[in-house]
């Protein structure tokens, strides 16, 4: 049993005294998770549409292929602005 205590006093103090660097928080910018967009990149010949789907940062983007009717309720689902 002394010797996990002193384990355990020896993981601490290294802990403590260790000279690892601090990471400074990440500064993101404000973002609006309710504001949807998508771009429409093209549509196929075959009836499917290619777009862009994206979550408050309109330059973070997905790219999903689906129906035309598929397309269609998904934007009213999400609420989400063609742009």
């Amino acid at each position: 049993m002394a010797r996990a205590n002193s384990l355990e006093t020896n993981r601490l103090e290294y802990a403590m005294n260790s000279s690892t660097p601090q990471v400074p928080p990440l500064e993101l910018p404000a973002v609006d998770l309710t504001q949807r967009s998508v771009r429409v990149a093209r549509r196929r010949p075959n009836g499917f549409v290619e777009f862009e789907f994206s979550i408050g940062w309109p330059e973070l983007m997905v790219e999903l292929t689906m129906t035309e009717a598929d397309f269609q309720a998904f934007c009213k689902a999400q609420n989400a602005q063609v742009l």
